[in-house]
């Protein structure tokens, strides 16, 4: 096996991303064959180099690559000081160390990606990959074409923040409220929200229906299931090659 940069080794393992594995070196939190490493460029040989962070021992995992209905009601991590129910303790029972990619809201329920691989869980999250994550909004009253078309182009966010283009069409109206498909290409805190509170209509409900394409369609809550052949390959060849190109180059 060819040498590999630190980070990715870590990062490989399940630990970490490849950015908090810089973190951890910076740190001194990391030895290999027993010498603390602070530099960033090391690179090491998984098969013969005994790599430990805050003294564990790693050992490098298949990569694992998982899509969640995540219910409402849990929250996107692993553990939780609050007791509240987790992602981590749906994942129980898969063997290898995985870790969301990105999150969604305790209340927000559907698609959420598990993974080890840190170097694809960061080109899917990297500011400006583009990754279309589309929801349906149940939102407080009816929306007119202009509101509308505020979600479409753009709105101010409560810090200032002015959103990019949306793709936005309503599902149906009843009495008081409005369902609202919305695909974003972006990924800001609690971001469908704050755009509802921005044009003065309460987010009632939301669910993601798909990130990057992919869905939970036969998957009820709380069940997962890998990536197919098709969907990774697609993920590999519109997201992580692109981000290791640029890295690259």
């Amino acid at each position: 096996m060819a040498q590999e940069r630190l980070q990715k080794v870590i990062a490989q393992a399940g630990v970490a991303s490849r950015r908090k594995a810089e973190t951890l070196i910076a740190d001194g939190r990391v030895r290999v064959n027993g010498r603390v490493v602070r530099e960033l460029g090391t690179k090491v040989d998984p098969r013969k180099d005994k790599v430990e962070v805050d003294g564990r021992r790693l050992v490098a995992e298949k990569p694992v690559y998982l899509v969640l209905n995540k219910p409402r009601a849990v929250v996107s991590t692993l553990d939780d000081p609050e007791g509240r129910e987790t992602v981590g303790q749906l994942m129980k029972a898969v063997p290898e160390r995985v870790f969301p990619v990105g999150r969604l809201d305790y209340h927000t329920s559907g698609v959420l990606l598990l993974t080890n691989d840190g170097a694809m869980s960061e080109a899917l999250l990297r500011p400006g990959s583009g990754v279309p994550k589309q929801y349906l909004a149940k939102m407080a009253g009816h929306l007119d074409v202009p509101e509308l078309d505020k979600l479409r182009n753009g709105v101010r966010l409560d810090d200032g923040y002015v959103t990019r283009p949306a793709e936005v069409y309503v599902e149906r109206t009843e009495e008081r409220v409005t369902w609202v498909h919305v695909t974003l290409f972006e990924g800001k805190n609690r971001q469908i929200h704050r755009m509802g509170d921005a044009i003065g209509h309460r987010v009632m409900r939301l669910s993601r229906l798909s990130f990057a394409e992919i869905t939970t369609e036969g998957l009820r809550p709380g069940r997962y299931r890998p990536l197919t052949g098709k969907e990774l390959e697609r993920l590999k060849k519109r997201y992580l090659n692109p981000a290791k190109r640029r890295q690259n180059g």
